[in-house]
């Protein structure tokens, strides 16, 4: 099965492993030519707080998720390492669960393969705060990669 779409999920808990993330995106994505659809998703609380951080006026423009995750910090470093790699790419935002969606966004891609971050938990850890990654790789339509960070 040839890899096309790539779907790279960000979102806040990120920044400590974006160049694991670029570097295992770009890893796949450069020889394939495949098509890199950075995702960040926030909830509605994180949506509304990109909005007064990244100064967007919200009465004289129709502001999209896809326009806040553009101007993302973690999304815009993303971007800089893709472009640097000549990867075609795509920014799509979403505001809802994490998890569903990351799968959601995945569905409407027509992802081949979601790369998708996360930290080292217990299973007690898991199962009361919840995993991102664990709903992701359980409910993804396609193959998903999992990176943590380094752990230096």
């Amino acid at each position: 099965m040839a890899i096309e779409t790539i779907l790279l999920a960000v979102g806040p808990g990120d920044a400590d492993r974006l160049d694991r993330l670029a570097e295992e995106t770009i890893e796949v994505a450069g020889p394939a030519g495949a098509r890199v659809v950075l995702g960040h998703v926030f909830t509605r609380e994180e949506y509304d707080s990109a909005l007064d951080n990244l100064e967007f006026d919200r009465n004289a423009d129709e502001v999209s998720a896809d326009d806040v995750a553009a101007r993302h910090s973690t999304v815009r470093e993303l971007v800089a390492q893709l472009d640097a790699a000549d990867v075609e790419y795509e920014i799509r935002g979403r505001v809802g669960d994490h998890g569903e969606s990351i799968v959601g966004l995945a569905r409407d891609v027509d992802a081949d393969r979601i790369v998708v971050g996360g930290r080292r938990r217990s299973p007690a850890g898991k199962a009361v705060f919840g995993s991102v990654a664990q709903e992701v790789m359980l409910s993804a339509p396609c193959p998903v990669t999992f990176v943590r960070a380094d752990t230096k």
